[in-house]
């Protein structure tokens, strides 16, 4: 069975002037405020596309390698991903670097690089950024 999800942004004047907000729509608690300034430059308590995209991303991720770690035996204490996402006015998103440190008991730094490896190359978020290049870092704890 197929899941669709969806958030809904609204839009107030221009591109370099206006402002909007991002509801994800099965919470209606969580609403984001964007600001083109926010993403070609930075903005405090101001999100943008690529940081949601960051969220989404490092929370798949974390999903996809809790999967095969568990599923091969080795039930990972705690996972901690941050995906940064890079924006280049004018190009657009460029990359998509994923940060992770995990505690699971019994592995070798070599064979937990191999499942973050894995989980970065077939976590479906991974595979819908497949035109931009995805880096990782991945330690154990």
């Amino acid at each position: 069975m197929a899941l669709t999800s969806e958030a809904t942004t609204v839009w107030t004047g221009d591109l370099k002037s206006g402002q909007g907000t991002v509801s994800l729509d099965s919470s209606h608690a969580a609403e984001f405020p964007v600001t083109w300034q926010a993403r070609s430059v930075g903005s405090p308590n101001t999100t943008n596309p690529e940081e949601l995209l960051g969220a989404a991303h490092a929370a798949c991720f974390s999903m996809a390698l809790a999967n095969g770690l568990s599923a091969a035996g080795h039930t990972p204490e705690n996972i901690q991903t941050t995906a940064a996402v890079t924006f280049e006015a004018g190009v657009g998103v460029v990359g998509s670097h994923l940060l992770v440190s995990a505690s699971v008991p019994g592995l070798t730094e070599a064979e937990f690089e191999a499942f973050a490896a894995d989980a970065k190359a077939n976590c479906p978020i991974s595979k819908a950024l497949a035109g931009i290049p995805i880096t990782i870092e991945a330690e154990l704890a």
